[in-house]
C-alpha cells in the first residue's frame, strides 16, 4: 500500500526551533518529520479548527487556518452571522499539543481523529480535516512533568531574559517542562522550540495524571473560569467554546475525559434523576427527543452553560423546559 506523506516545512513559515541562524536573528532546524497516514501527529498552533471537509472554510476564516494561528483576529473579523453558518462546516477545535492520528492527506490537508475527543462517529476519535502546517509529526519528548495551562489564555514567551509574548495559548493546553527560570516554565513546543510561561499561569504536573483535583467541588468553579467568555460553535478553548466544549474541557482538565458531542455525553456516565442533581453534573436539554445543549448543574437551582450564538457563558437558575435527563462522571 502506498504511503501518503506531507513535509511539515518550518522553514517556510517563519516558525523555527534548533539552532540560532546569526545571519537573520532567526532560530532554525531541519524539516520536521513527515507527516504519514496512518501515524500520529500533535497539533502545532494555540488552537486547531477541526472542519467538516476541505471546502468548509470561508475566507473570512482564513486566520484560523494559518501558521499561527491567529485566533482573535479570526473571532474579530466574523459577523454573528458568520459565526452561526460554523455550524455544519466546523466540528471542534484541538488545542497545541494535542494527539491526533493521520487517516488521510490531500492537497495540503490531512484527515485526522483526535484522540481525545470520544465519539460515536470514529472509535479512534472525532474525525475532521485540519492543514497540514498547523500539524507536526514530531514526538513530544518524554519529561518528567509537563504543565497544564489554568488561565483561560496565557502567553508562549521568548526562552529569555526578557520573556517577550510570542503565542497565545488555551487553558487546557499540556506541554513537556524543560526547566525553570525565575517567575517562569521553561516548556517544549510541539516544533520542538523552548519557550516560558508564567508560572501562576499553569499547573505543574506528572504526566498522565489530572492537572486540577479530581474532586466533583471543583468542577463548577473550573466552569465559571469562562464566565462571559462569547460562545463559539465548535469552540473548547479559552478562545471560544460551545456547550459540550464547555463541558468537555472541563472534565478533562480534572482528568476525567468525556465524549465530546452533547448527545454522546447525555449517553454516557450515570443517570441521575432531577431531585438527585448534585454540583459538576451534566444537565441535557432535546427538542423532539434529539439532544440539542448541555449544562452543567451547580448546585442552589442553577447551572452553567454556553447556550448559543451571541451569547456568552454564564450562570442561570435551571429549567425543566425541555429537559431531557442528566448524567453524572464522577460520583
Amino acid at each position: 500500500m502506498r504511503r501518503l506523506v506531507a513535509r511539515d516545512r518550518e522553514l517556510d513559515i517563519g516558525f523555527y526551533a534548533g539552532r540560532r541562524d546569526r545571519r537573520c536573528g532567526h532560530d532554525r532546524t531541519a524539516y520536521s518529520p513527515a507527516l504519514t497516514v496512518g501515524d500520529p501527529a500533535q497539533v502545532a498552533v494555540s488552537v486547531a479548527t477541526v472542519w467538516r471537509s476541505r471546502t468548509s472554510p470561508r475566507a473570512v476564516d482564513a486566520p484560523a487556518l494559518a501558521r499561527p494561528a491567529r485566533i482573535r483576529q479570526w473571532l474579530s473579523d466574523m459577523t454573528l452571522t458568520q459565526r452561526r453558518e460554523l455550524n455544519g462546516r466546523a466540528d471542534t477545535q484541538a488545542l497545541m499539543g494535542e494527539r491526533v492520528t493521520v487517516v488521510r492527506l490531500r492537497d495540503g490537508w490531512a484527515k485526522v481523529v483526535v484522540r481525545d475527543q470520544p465519539t460515536p462517529k470514529d472509535s479512534r476519535g472525532y474525525p475532521g480535516w485540519v492543514p497540514t502546517r498547523q500539524l507536526t509529526a514530531r514526538p513530544r519528548p518524554s519529561t518528567p512533568k509537563v504543565v497544564t495551562v489554568t488561565q483561560r489564555t496565557t502567553w508562549l514567551r521568548s526562552d529569555s531574559a526578557a520573556a517577550t509574548p510570542l503565542v497565545e495559548i488555551s487553558f487546557g493546553t499540556v506541554l513537556p517542562v524543560a526547566g525553570t527560570a525565575g517567575d517562569t516554565v521553561r516548556v517544549v513546543t510541539p516544533l520542538g522550540t523552548v519557550r516560558r510561561i508564567r508560572v501562576g499561569a499553569v499547573v505543574t504536573h506528572r504526566p498522565g495524571k489530572p492537572a486540577l483535583p479530581q474532586t466533583r467541588r471543583n468542577l463548577v468553579p473550573t466552569a465559571r473560569l469562562f464566565t462571559g467568555l462569547p460562545y463559539l460553535w465548535a469552540g473548547v478553548s479559552g478562545f471560544g467554546l460551545d456547550c459540550s466544549g464547555l463541558t468537555w474541557l472541563d472534565y478533562r482538565s480534572h482528568g476525567i475525559v468525556i465524549p465530546r458531542d452533547a448527545s454522546a455525553q447525555a449517553a454516557h456516565g450515570t443517570r441521575v434523576a432531577w431531585s438527585s442533581l448534585r454540583k459538576g453534573d451534566l444537565m441535557f436539554y432535546a427538542t423532539n427527543g434529539v439532544v440539542h445543549h448541555v449544562t452543567m448543574y451547580a448546585g442552589s437551582g442553577r447551572m452553567v452553560e454556553a447556550p448559543h450564538t451571541g451569547s456568552s457563558v454564564r450562570t442561570v437558575p435551571v429549567t425543566k423546559v425541555g429537559f431531557y435527563g442528566a448524567r453524572r462522571y464522577l460520583p
